[in-house]
């Protein structure tokens, strides 16, 4: 008989669907969401969630005249000593005249004690 057991806290694993890294107590994955998990229901997950501690958006611009500008996003996490933790690439484009990007940076959080 196999033993089903809770996943530690920040286990991640990859989502079948669009293989992102997600944490392993997800019940859908936040990027495609697909439900990776029947029998769970998405109130249950959204009442294990945390206020949102962390909401940025920004807006960059073409500089005005001249040529195409590109751009490069990268987003480390460091722990409290400072130490790298994370360090991506999500996304590079360019930017031509009149043109403009808005940015979304969102830090979700839910109890580390969610059924798995």
């Amino acid at each position: 008989m196999k033993t089903v057991g809770i996943a530690a806290a920040g286990q991640s694993r990859s989502c079948p669907h669009c293989k992102a890294t997600i944490l392993k107590s997800s019940v859908s994955c936040p990027l495609c969401r697909h439900v990776l998990r029947f029998g769970s229901t998405g109130a249950e997950e959204h009442s294990n969630r945390v206020p949102c501690p962390l909401s940025v958006e920004g807006t960059i611009n073409h500089p005005g005249a001249g040529e195409a500008v590109e751009y490069f996003i990268l987003m480390e996490v460091r722990d409290e000593a400072g130490k790298i933790i994370s360090r991506q690439s999500l996304g590079v484009g360019a930017l031509h005249q009149a043109e403009k990007r808005i940015f979304t940076l969102r830090v979700e959080m839910s109890s580390a004690s969610a059924p798995s």
